[in-house]
């Protein structure tokens, strides 16, 4: 089985005791992250003698589950034996995962404040723990919670990516969204102050122009229904112009050329009406083409043009032109 690459060696003593700032914090959440956390505390760490004591239980009950399903003839004291081993197992592996609970926990504090609560976070990177146990092979000699550290943070990061933004993000990006975030923190702590793009790209390896997307893609979009001002009485929407909206003057003005064209083109003959209506979009904003309006009238292309000129020669004049002059300006 091949080890995924080990990040963080200090992971291992972080998992011992999950930080007592959680258990500050204030509210229905924090009383669940209380509870969770007093709970999971009552299993004791697991040495590496144990733990592959463990893996090796997990393993014979997995064989036994396979030798049950795939084996023709079985004598009821051979099934008894295997059952029971099928049982082992799974006590087995429960206890490998309670035992690593509070690993998860410490990993899972690294995400807070991206989007996900605590506890959703510890959710997903069970879920990963899980897959850890799984994939476990104690016959490499590593120690499980170094190998389940792979696994729990790409179960971590997955969650996030899926759940923990209002635009979801491809997993890959998520991944370097994070990565760059972890280096613009630790840039900060030891220069003093914000680094640069150009600081961030050479400790990084990636491009400038790409650090600068990603540093976009990490912004949280903000709520238009977010309150702001001293009273928070009025949410941000309405301080943002809509480039698209129509001033009242400008819908009054369209309303009023509307009702006056259809005034000066009820003076037409209904062909003459016809043909401009459908030769400027005027009943459904589509303009249609000498062509398309000859095929619907039975027209030539030539005879279409030159009732539309006739028309405009009209409109030009008169009292028709009257009514329509003072939208011209």
């Amino acid at each position: 089985m091949t080890v995924p690459r080990i990040f963080d060696r200090e992971v291992e003593a972080n998992a011992a005791t999950p930080g007592e700032h959680d258990l500050d914090a204030q509210g229905p959440a924090a009383d669940l992250v209380r509870v969770y956390l007093n709970g999971i505390g009552k299993t004791a760490l697991l040495t590496a003698d144990e733990e592959v004591d463990l893996a090796k239980r997990i393993e014979a009950g997995i064989f036994a589950q396979h030798m049950m399903e795939t084996a023709k003839r079985l004598s009821p004291t051979r099934r008894s034996e295997l059952g029971e081993l099928v049982r082992d197992g799974r006590r087995a592996k429960d206890h490998l995962l309670k035992a690593n609970l509070r690993l998860v926990v410490s990993l899972a504090k690294r995400y807070t404040g991206r989007g996900m609560p605590l506890l959703d976070l510890i959710q997903e990177g069970n879920l990963g723990l899980i897959r850890a146990v799984e994939k476990f092979d104690y016959t490499k000699g590593f120690k499980f919670s170094t190998y389940a550290t792979w696994w729990i943070r790409q179960a971590i990061t997955r969650g996030m990516a899926d759940q923990g933004r209002t635009i979801r993000l491809p997993v890959h990006l998520v991944e370097q969204v994070n990565k760059l975030a972890r280096i613009k923190r630790d840039l900060h702590q030891s220069l003093g102050r914000e680094a640069t793009n150009e600081e961030l790209a050479k400790e990084s390896g990636i491009a400038p122009e790409k650090v600068a997307d990603l540093l976009d893609h990490a912004r949280d979009p903000v709520s238009l229904d977010m309150p702001v001002g001293t009273e928070e009485d009025a949410p941000l929407g309405d301080f943002i112009e809509d480039s698209d909206a129509t001033d009242a003057e400008s819908a009054v003005i369209s309303g009023l050329l509307q009702d006056d064209l259809r005034r000066v083109l009820a003076t037409l003959e209904p062909r003459e009406q016809a043909v401009i209506r459908l030769r400027y979009g005027l009943e459904d904003g589509q303009p249609r083409t000498l062509d398309q309006i000859g095929k619907r009238f039975g027209l030539s292309r030539e005879r279409v043009r030159q009732i539309e000129r006739e028309v405009m020669g009209k409109l030009r004049q008169g009292e028709r032109a009257a009514k329509l002059r003072a939208y011209a300006s």
